[in-house]
């Protein structure tokens, strides 16, 4: 991996693989203020667009994205991640990792980060381990208007419920600042597309780490956002890039 921008003193070479503690310190979160929170969202696109192959994106990804993917989420307070990408990539609990424990100690962080799924329905499959077994507990953000026998479930099963809207669905600005509250400053979305547009319209996102792979879908696959029309898009920085087998990892932080 090489880094490409911006441009280092002494660059490594084109296949110097970057050790964990590498890249967590170029991916650090930038130091928590008490008045608020950082939110990044860590996505994957093709060169056409496309978020997903199949509805998985796991199809689209490289080993490199995994690393980064992995190192985001041990950097993370908190993973944001919408309903149905719960279901389409069956996700679980997040591990604690070795390689991170000391790093999350001494920022005073539990030993993994928690799982926030953002959730109008509530229609999850409340028997998986992501709510029956997670290492710490699993939080539900939804709407005042949600189902009171699906939050009676889901607190069954073991998971925190924060309402954060005064309607059905969740208000992207009330679940940043819940979270905060709880101490989860270090914020990151993995998705998916409706969500991350959710957050994008509700000028909430701090930064994209955005992996473009070398690869064309073809399809109507979903971009990384989905929703209305902005009236005027949001106008991001890049701050910097790796690269790995053809594979761009960007980074860009609001203006």
């Amino acid at each position: 991996m090489r880094r490409l921008f911006p441009v280092p003193s002494e660059p490594p070479t084109p296949d110097h693989e970057w050790a964990l503690d590498d890249l967590a310190d170029a991916y650090a979160y930038p130091e928590p203020r008490e008045d608020r929170s950082w939110l990044r969202a860590n996505m994957v696109s093709t060169l056409d667009g496309a978020a997903h192959h199949n509805g998985r994106s796991q199809a689209i990804s490289s080993d490199a994205d995994m690393r980064i993917f992995g190192t985001l989420r041990a950097l993370a307070d908190v993973v944001l991640v919408g309903a149905e990408t719960v279901r389409l990539e069956g996700y679980r609990p997040a591990r604690a990792r070795d390689a991170f424990a000391e790093r999350r100690a001494a920022a005073g962080q539990a030993p993994a980060p928690v799982i926030a799924v953002v959730s109008a329905s509530l229609n999850l499959d409340f028997s998986l381990p992501l709510f029956v077994s997670p290492l710490v507990q699993t939080l539900i953000l939804t709407g005042a208007a949600a189902s009171p026998d699906r939050i009676r479930a889901a607190e069954k099963a073991g998971a925190r419920v924060l309402v954060a809207g005064d309607g059905p669905g969740v208000e992207p600005p009330r679940a940043v600042a819940a979270l905060a509250e709880m101490g989860l400053k270090r914020q990151l979305t993995e998705g998916g597309p409706r969500l991350l547009g959710q957050f994008v319209a509700a000028d909430v996102l701090d930064e994209l780490c955005l992996t473009v792979s070398p690869l064309l879908a073809v399809g109507n696959a979903q971009r990384i956002t989905g929703g209305p029309d902005l009236a005027d898009p949001e106008r991001f920085a890049l701050a910097a890039v790796l690269e790995e087998g053809g594979f761009l990892f960007a980074r860009y932080r609001r203006i």
